[in-house]
């Protein structure tokens, strides 16, 4: 009795499934991730804003409807000395927000992280960098009272402090002289926002390759040829963050003129964000204020582009 020999009988086919569209491979499949985000952003940025711009070109107290003006709220914006006024404030605030805390940052990072850190250990530089960045996780009203306390003309800390070592000539009324306003303000400013780039410096600094500080060292470099040439160049793109975000932080600083000086005195403090504040809700002039508004606006995505351009051509070249 002779076997057949087996033949292999092919399987059925098996049903295929096909891939989901983020799993097969596209680009196209990954975009989908992106609705999320992208309906957000029409919901919180594009919406509102096309709403402000809309407001911005009628006549409106907030309360009835709006009159149709067109370009008339823009015309009167960049004839008026107040608003002009403000921008100028603003630029202080831009020196006291960005390009001081930004070039102390960079010392007291140094410090913290050259010195500190390599002389007491890093738990120390941590707690310090710590009390540093405090400032920027306070309550601005809490921040902002206990300021008006110690620049208060009666009764304040620091004339107090003047008069205790003898120098009560210099004492003044800090929040209430237009002469001196804007410049105690920076000096809050100062204060509260040193501490950002601090940490953000001293994490760039962690990146930096210590093969190149010993081979500056061997070659005699000094400690500051070392910070000045390799690690600033090394940081560089945490520079530009900082910059970035702190000038357009002064752009649209409300919260510290609001509960310092309320744009006093006569108006010496005032900037854009307040100034549109003051046109929207207590000269109900809601079309004005949506104007300025619109202006900033339009001002810090210009700064935004120039700043990511200039850093885009640094790390090309």
């Amino acid at each position: 009795m002779s076997l057949a020999p087996a033949v292999d009988r092919p399987s059925p086919a098996e049903p295929t499934r096909s891939a989901p569209p983020w799993r097969s491979g596209g680009r196209g499949g990954y975009l989908v991730f992106l609705v999320p985000g992208a309906l957000l952003l029409l919901a919180v940025v594009v919406v509102p804003f096309a709403m402000n711009v809309g407001i911005s070109l009628t006549r409106w107290s907030g309360v009835g409807d709006p009159v149709w003006i067109g370009l008339e709220n823009y015309r009167k914006l960049f004839a008026d000395s107040a608003f002009w006024a403000s921008f100028r404030h603003n630029v202080g605030l831009v020196v006291a927000m960005a390009i001081l805390p930004t070039i102390a940052g960079l010392v007291v990072a140094a410090a913290l992280f050259d010195f500190v850190g390599k002389r007491f250990g890093p738990r120390t530089a941590s707690v310090l960098r710590a009390c540093v960045y405090l400032p920027q996780v306070l309550p601005i009203a809490v921040a902002g009272i206990v300021w008006s306390w110690i620049l208060a003309p009666k009764g304040g800390a620091l004339n107090a402090f003047l008069d205790a070592v003898g120098l009560g000539s210099l004492a003044r009324d800090w929040l209430g002289d237009p002469d001196i306003a804007l410049y105690s303000v920076m000096g809050v400013l100062v204060w509260i926002q040193l501490g950002y780039p601090v940490v953000i410096f001293m994490a760039g600094m962690q990146r930096v390759d210590p093969a190149l500080l010993e081979a500056a060292e061997l070659d005699g470099a000094s400690w500051w040829g070392r910070f000045w040439h390799v690690t600033v160049p090394g940081i560089r793109p945490e520079v530009f963050v900082v910059m970035l975000t702190c000038s357009i932080a002064a752009l649209k600083v409300f919260g510290p003129i609001y509960v310092l000086t309320r744009g006093g005195p006569a108006g010496a403090t005032n900037v854009p964000s307040y100034f549109s504040f003051q046109n929207f809700f207590e000269r109900t002039r809601v079309g004005y204020g949506a104007a300025v508004a619109t202006v900033l606006t339009v001002l810090i995505l210009l700064l935004t582009a120039f700043f990511l351009r200039v850093q885009n051509r640094r790390e090309d070249s």
